[in-house]
């Protein structure tokens, strides 16, 4: 049996891995070097002290500062990954990503590109807040020139990181924090998963859900449960959100004849609108009932643990909602 990680020890190799082979790769955010703890939750640790404070630094509390310095470092021949705490602070800084760093290959007519990597966390579950724990993936996906992944396991994190990294576009990698200790197997140092490459988690032939992050292990239990019920159902996992691999959940659909979307962020607006659009568009007539979409609540993310715990989709509404649509 290979050795297991977690999602933390997993990003934390695949940051070392990336600055230790390539001497323009860079680490910058808020308490990110071993001095102010490696990082929040650590994954960081160890980096500064291995690598320098040169490669590795702790940035004042300036979402706009570092943004702006990615994109400055990068624009001469850096690959800085910057980390932005949390998701919601990301919202400091989106002049500079949405203005500057989506747009520079466009306005300069391709003449340069903006290899930055934003890594941040969000994801309801610990009580941290309405300011604190958002999934704001769609307003990312809907600028072009950017690129949106989110992981749900520890050898995809290590692989989407290290892609990130190599990519010559700026992307969002967004991290669950229930997700951080979750266990998975070691991946290899020279490991890839391809940006717009979506997984089968798991195949079925009567429904498919599409997913990313942690909602992917709340549709893997779901189908678990369905299984039981003699309900075969079929998990893809996005990984990439913007490119989203069209042709594997198309395909899937057309096997299974049912969609349903399931993300975290609130339901209006969301991924899943586009991808059921699609889906509908391409197999109109095809489909053996509606497309069934689960997300957020339309609102702030709750504080108190009961709102907090209905605020999200979870197995048990997944499985009710695969039942409605298998009557």
């Amino acid at each position: 049996m290979s050795a297991q990680i977690t999602m933390i020890e997993a990003l934390n190799r695949a940051l070392a891995d990336a600055i230790e082979s390539d001497p323009k790769v860079l680490l910058f955010g808020e308490d990110v070097a071993d001095g102010e703890g490696g990082g929040v939750v650590g994954i960081s640790g160890g980096l500064s002290t291995r690598f320098g404070n040169e490669r590795v630094r702790s940035t004042p509390i300036a979402e706009q500062a570092i943004i702006g310095a990615a994109i400055g470092s990068s624009l001469n021949g850096w690959k800085p990954v910057a980390e932005i705490m949390l998701m919601n602070f990301v919202t400091v800084a989106m002049d500079m990503l949405v203005n500057h760093a989506a747009k520079l290959r466009f306005m300069s007519g391709g003449q340069t590109g903006v290899p930055i990597t934003v890594r941040t966390m969000t994801g309801a579950g610990i009580a941290s807040g309405g300011q604190h724990a958002d999934y704001l993936e769609a307003w990312f996906a809907h600028v072009a020139g950017m690129k949106v992944i989110a992981p749900s396991n520890p050898e995809d994190a290590y692989g989407l990181l290290r892609s990130c990294i190599d990519d010559p576009d700026p992307c969002i990698f967004i991290e669950n924090l229930l997700l951080l200790g979750a266990k998975g197997p070691a991946p290899e140092s020279d490991h890839r998963v391809p940006l717009g490459k979506a997984a089968v988690a798991r195949e079925g032939t009567d429904l498919t859900i599409v997913s990313h992050s942690r909602m992917v292990i709340e549709s893997l239990g779901a189908a678990e449960a369905l299984a039981s019920e003699g309900i075969s159902v079929e998990v893809i996992d996005l990984r990439t959100i913007q490119p989203w691999d069209k042709p594997a959940v198309i395909e899937s659909v057309r096997k299974t004849g049912r969609l349903m979307t399931v993300h975290e962020a609130a339901k209006p607006f969301g991924i899943g609108a586009e991808i059921a659009a699609v889906v509908n568009h391409e197999l109109f007539g095809k489909l053996k009932a509606p497309v069934f979409r689960l997300g957020g609540a339309y609102c702030a993310v709750p504080f108190t643990r009961p709102l907090e715990a209905a605020f999200a989709p979870d197995a048990s509404r997944i499985v009710e909602g695969a039942r409605a649509m298998i009557k």
